[in-house]
């Protein structure tokens, strides 16, 4: 499954195979896949990661998102979308500030490169049966 953020870009699961000695382990990994325009980015580079074309990627939901913190539905999807304006205009004018989202990752500029740093409890949480070659 996929969720995507218009203006901000699509967060999926991808499975990736791990070689070890041993085995082939397939295991789940979060991607991000950046979808700022260009314009915004001021001389910044993206990571490419593509989302596979059988990946199922829905549109942020809104409604669901509503009823998880307890505001009205078109406020929360006002905020969403000033709130990545203000980081596409941060980004623009230089100031290169970290966006964090609650347990998933931040999304971060490491010298001239804007890529998402997914938190170890996201990761592990994915895979919670893989071994421990597949999770490094």
């Amino acid at each position: 499954k996929g969720v995507m953020v218009a203006g901000l870009g699509t967060f999926a699961m991808v499975q990736k195979h791990v070689f070890s000695t041993r085995e082939v382990v397939v295991a789940r990994r979060p991607i991000f896949q950046l979808a700022i325009d260009k314009f915004w980015l001021q001389g910044l580079e993206c990571p490419t990661e593509i989302i596979p074309d059988d990946a199922k990627v829905k549109p942020l939901n809104f409604q669901e998102l509503s009823g998880a913190c307890g505001f009205p539905r078109r406020m929360v999807e006002t905020c969403v979308r000033e709130t990545i304006l203000l980081y596409s205009f941060q980004l623009r004018d230089g100031k290169h500030f970290s966006f964090a989202f609650q347990d998933i990752g931040v999304l971060a500029c490491k010298g001239n490169v804007l890529c998402m740093q997914f938190f170890s409890h996201c990761i592990t949480g994915l895979e919670s049966t893989a071994s421990p070659i597949a999770l490094v």
